[in-house]
């Protein structure tokens, strides 16, 4: 017993210190991780989103693991003040080097938790990506991409770029592009296309379908499907649509063209 609290040599930390010190950095995760748990769960019976929950659960995380590692190097026999005193002059100095990105991350991830242009869940474009938000960190934010590719991206480019919220509304409208050669009823294609539409148990009845020409193009009238849609069976009616007009279309004799291009050959003269 006399020999763990006999000084090691060089740094003057007795092994008695250092287990006090292991022990409470262990237990003091723990602590965290429960406090935190039970924080989160009582301000999800609360009113407030989700996305403001995980946000403030991860900032209480991050306050509390400060404390246990502060209260870890208090075992050792190091004065806090001293240390905090130290860290603050650490971080005084990085300020100057660049430390203004991650208060300004933090800011933005205030106001991201706050105004909640995104949420947890929803399908978004932010800063060139597309992908569900995972989550809202103090400095990041998590996209989940369709093919389960996670991007992290620095809280200041969400709040600094224009944010596209696919899935904050409860409808959406469905665009379908189709082309009809030149020469077809286009009264009859519209009236087939209607149909189709109407026919379809997610499209909605209001707003009411519609079918509108777009383009005069090269090698065809373009025609555009418009119906619209719950957001969570946009994707659904997008490719039944899609897939129902050509075979319909097929089925019915209207032809689909396709650019085509007529190549002359000419035999120079010897």
């Amino acid at each position: 017993m006399v020999a763990l609290k006999e000084p090691l040599p060089y740094v003057g930390i007795t092994p008695i210190q250092l287990i006090y010190a292991l022990v409470i950095l262990v237990v003091g995760y723990i602590v965290a991780k429960m406090v935190v748990s039970i924080f989160r769960k009582g301000l999800k019976k609360t009113r407030l989103p989700e996305l403001v929950v995980e946000f403030l659960a991860r900032f209480l995380s991050a306050l509390l693991y400060v404390a246990v590692l502060l209260l870890a190097v208090r075992a050792l026999g190091i004065q806090t003040g001293s240390v905090v005193l130290g860290l603050s002059a650490v971080i005084g100095l990085i300020l100057g080097f660049g430390l203004q990105d991650t208060l300004t991350n933090l800011a933005a991830g205030v106001w991201i938790a706050a105004l909640r242009p995104i949420d947890v869940g929803e399908v978004v474009e932010v800063a060139g990506k597309t992908g569900k938000v995972n989550a809202v960190g103090i400095m990041s934010t998590e996209l989940m991409t369709p093919d389960n590719t996670l991007i992290t991206i620095p809280n200041k480019l969400v709040w600094g770029s224009v944010i596209t919220n696919y899935t904050r509304m409860p409808t959406r409208r469905v665009d379908v592009d189709v082309g009809v050669a030149y020469g077809t009823d286009l009264d009859r294609a519209i009236k087939l296309a209607m149909d189709l539409m109407k026919n379809h148990p997610k499209v909605l009845d209001e707003p009411e379908p519609g079918v509108v020409i777009t383009a005069l193009a090269d090698s065809s009238i373009n025609l555009q499907l418009r119906a619209w849609a719950k957001t969570e069976d946009y994707w659904a009616v997008k490719g039944d649509l899609t897939k129902g007009i050509y075979e319909l279309y097929t089925r019915e004799g209207i032809e689909i063209p396709f650019p085509q291009l007529d190549v002359h050959v000419k035999e120079m003269a010897k």
